[in-house]
């Protein structure tokens, strides 16, 4: 036992060392010591949760009340919510009968000091705190402990509360599909392929509806990689399905509902929700799209947040909702919700942007949180994911990659041909992945779609992050030596990364040389590319270099997003907007004719001959 706490502190303080590098600080469940907790029940102390039955008429989130009291109270003590509400050490995997298993098993969902809304607690020892929860199938009990996050010493459990269907179909989102007429609604729920069979009613507005099957994943503790996703980060992910709605007619406005038909013959159905369809490649419309990375999940009712780890997110997602009118198209870049293999976390991420993500395709790239953990195939050997090894994020969330491990793939919207790499995988010249982007790049026929925009996590263009600059490659080590040839041959015109926590942007550049002296207004060809950084999704932010660099326009310590506009085939508008008020603080377009695409720049057209 002594030799396995041993292996998970020291587990945990790699992992910790790895995320200050970056700015990410802590995932604050990693803060609770799940096997150092002991039971010290106290007579009087009490935790009681009211209501005992959530969602009664159909709602996925509701508001509860804890009220508590402790006859030795400290400003240490906290507030564990535990789903499944059974925590004991009943629940633990038996992997050595020789050990005796720790008080818990896995770590609490969310958490709050006892404190937090009740200052005279450690006066009076009585408390209480409203906390909001979400339909995650199953029920939830909450824990008073004393002690810290660091030696809990369970003082008094409560009741169980529970929503009143806890397998109900939950958190639509949406993916543009394999071609560009189809649209895929993957959700969660608790049902299995042998108690239900799961679909999509769906159908043009005021129209006739029909429904489409769906596809079922799952998956187990054994399908994780590493602690803490197969040990105390462990929480079973429900099922997760897939219907993919083909045949669309562009930019039509789409109604659905997503539906289970239990094997007694009634049916269990989710709200109801609507799309427009994607325009077809080439098609001149107006057409929005939203851009950034690393936004990560906050919780609204303040708990988690022992290190301020992504107290952006909010901010970001709100931003979102509020002009979602104006948004056809959502890009996450990368760091989606830093699970970090607390796999309860997915469930609260996918929650926090279901008003996104049911009304507009939420289109994921792989990053470091998702993807890296030593001995996978990562181009990183690092641990970053937690264990996840980037199962989660490719059950989760649909992506119309060849393989779903492989997160490359390319999207054809209107006027725009998007190449998403995944720099989680080996990107350099020779490899499967380099083959994949200079195709994508060389097939676009720009007449058509004129606008073509290269997505990636991790920046292999440039940066003024400390981060890279100490290192002295103002990128990913290795990022533009292979690709920037691609960006400039097939006239690449904006890269866009996340990874590092700012916003930034240089001049149309090559060879580390601008191309171009405007700023704002860009006329005819740009001669390069230009590359933005748009990681201030959420988490915590980077810090830029004290080194001027003659390629960087503007930089933002700031949490925001991008957002590209084309208008029609000849013009394009570029916003950098804060999330924090959703106005614009960078802004630049491009206006130019086929001929401009077409013109040669250095590195950009064959050798000519004088022949006639």
């Amino acid at each position: 036992m002594g030799e396995s706490k041993f292996v998970s502190l020291a587990f945990l303080l790699v992992c910790t060392m790895l995320q200050r590098v970056w700015s990410h600080g802590d995932q604050p469940l990693s803060k609770v010591a799940v096997h150092k907790a002991t039971v010290s029940l106290l007579d009087l102390a009490y935790i009681k949760a009211s209501p005992a039955i959530l969602g009664q008429e159909g709602q996925t989130a509701e508001w509860i009340t804890l009220e508590y009291s402790s006859p030795i109270p400290s400003i240490d003590d906290w507030i564990g919510v535990f789903s499944p509400a059974n925590f004991s050490a009943s629940t633990c995997p038996k992997e050595n009968r020789r050990v005796y298993p720790p008080l818990l098993c896995s770590a609490p969902i969310k958490y709050q000091y006892a404190n937090y809304s009740s200052p005279l607690y450690k006066v009076h020892g009585k408390g209480f705190l409203k906390l909001r929860l979400i339909n995650q199938r199953s029920d939830f009990s909450f824990a008073l402990f004393s002690g810290g996050l660091s030696n809990p010493k369970l003082v008094a459990v409560s009741n169980k509360i529970a929503f009143a269907n806890p397998n109900a179909p939950v958190y639509p989102r949406l993916a543009l599909g394999k071609s560009w007429n189809e649209m895929s609604v993957t959700w969660t729920s608790g049902y299995g392929i042998s108690d239900a069979e799961p679909f999509v009613q769906w159908g043009l507005k005021g129209g006739d509806h029909m429904h489409s099957p769906a596809e079922t994943l799952t998956f187990t503790s054994d399908s994780m990689c590493g602690a803490p996703a197969r040990t105390v980060g462990w929480r079973d992910p429900g099922y997760i399905h897939t219907s993919h709605l083909k045949e669309l007619w562009p930019n039509r406005i789409y109604e659905y509902t997503i539906g289970h038909k239990l094997n007694n013959g009634t049916f269990i159905w989710s709200g109801n929700y609507q799309f427009r369809a994607p325009p077809f490649p080439g098609q001149k419309s107006l057409q929005r799209v939203v851009i950034f990375g690393d936004m990560g999940k906050e919780e609204v009712d303040g708990s988690n947040e022992y290190n301020n780890f992504q107290h952006g997110s909010i901010n970001t997602t709100l931003q979102l909702i509020q002009d979602l009118e104006n948004i056809d198209l959502v890009f996450h870049i990368g760091d989606i919700c830093y699970a970090n293999g607390y796999l309860s976390q997915w469930d609260q991420f996918t929650a926090q942007v279901e008003p996104i993500a049911s009304a507009v395709p939420y289109m994921t790239a792989s990053g470091n949180h998702e993807r890296d953990w030593p001995g996978t195939g990562s181009f990183y050997e690092n641990m970053d994911s937690g264990g996840e090894c980037g199962v989660l994020a490719q059950t989760m969330f649909y992506n119309p990659a060849s393989n779903r491990a492989k997160v490359w793939y390319s999207i054809d919207y209107g006027m725009f041909r998007f190449c998403i790499a995944d720099t989680e995988h080996d990107w350099r010249e020779g490899t499967e992945q380099y083959k994949f982007i200079e195709h994508c790049f060389a097939s676009v026929d720009r007449q058509k779609q004129p606008w073509l925009i290269f997505l990636a996590h991790r920046v292999l263009g440039y940066s003024s992050c400390i981060c890279y600059a100490e290192e002295g490659s103002f990128a990913e080590p290795m990022g533009r030596e292979s690709l920037q040839k691609l960006w400039q041959k097939y006239k690449v015109d904006i890269a866009i990364y996340g990874h590092v926590h700012n916003y930034e942007r240089t001049c149309p550049i090559y060879q580390n040389i601008c191309t171009n002296e405007e700023k704002h207004h860009y006329k005819g060809t740009l001669k390069g590319t230009i590359h933005i950084v748009a990681g201030g999704g959420g988490a915590s932010l980077s810090t830029f270099t004290s080194i001027k660099t003659k390629w960087s326009i503007f930089k933002d310590y700031d949490y925001g997003f991008v957002k590209l506009t084309a208008f029609d085939h000849s013009n394009l508008l570029f916003e950098y907007k804060k999330s924090r008020d959703g106005k614009v603080y960078d802004s630049f377009n491009i206006s130019r004719d086929y001929r401009d695409i077409l013109a040669c720049t250095m590195d950009s057209c064959p050798s000519i001959t004088m022949a006639s």
